[in-house]
């Protein structure tokens, strides 16, 4: 996720060109999703803040999948070549989604502790005896 939000700010011209036209404003697009991409990625790498940032992350991949559409009905990427510019590797790209999305979900859901085992229960506040 890191890594994807880099490349939006370091190539963003790749990615206006996937942007579902009706949407306009391109750029505008590009780096709101590429800051949501590493907000995501910097919550997915604390312990504490995993779950939020696994859930975000499996809701900013499906929000962004007209984006992998628009480049499969495109065929490829508008003026890129090799890989980027295939018109099978846009439409293979689309059941590839899926995985991400799951692995998100599965990053929010997985248990992950909080503090050591090894430092034993929680300690619990003495209750006053009532006589």
């Amino acid at each position: 996720m890191a890594g994807s939000a880099a490349a939006h700010f370091l190539v963003p011209g790749f990615y206006e060109r996937i942007v579902p036209r009706p949407l306009g404003h391109a750029r505008f697009y590009v780096y709101a999703s590429g800051v949501a991409e590493l907000a995501g990625s910097a919550l997915l790498a604390l312990p504490r803040t995993r779950r939020i940032g696994g859930w975000a992350c499996a809701a900013l991949l499906v929000v962004v999948f007209p984006a992998n559409v628009q480049m499969a009905v495109d065929g490829g990427v508008r003026g890129a070549s090799g890989l980027p510019g295939s018109t099978l590797a846009a439409w293979l790209r689309l059941p590839f989604q899926a995985p991400l999305v799951w692995w998100a979900a599965w990053e929010a859901r997985r248990d992950v502790p909080l503090r050591s085992p090894a430092a034993g229960p929680a300690a619990t506040p003495a209750r006053p005896s009532v006589p």
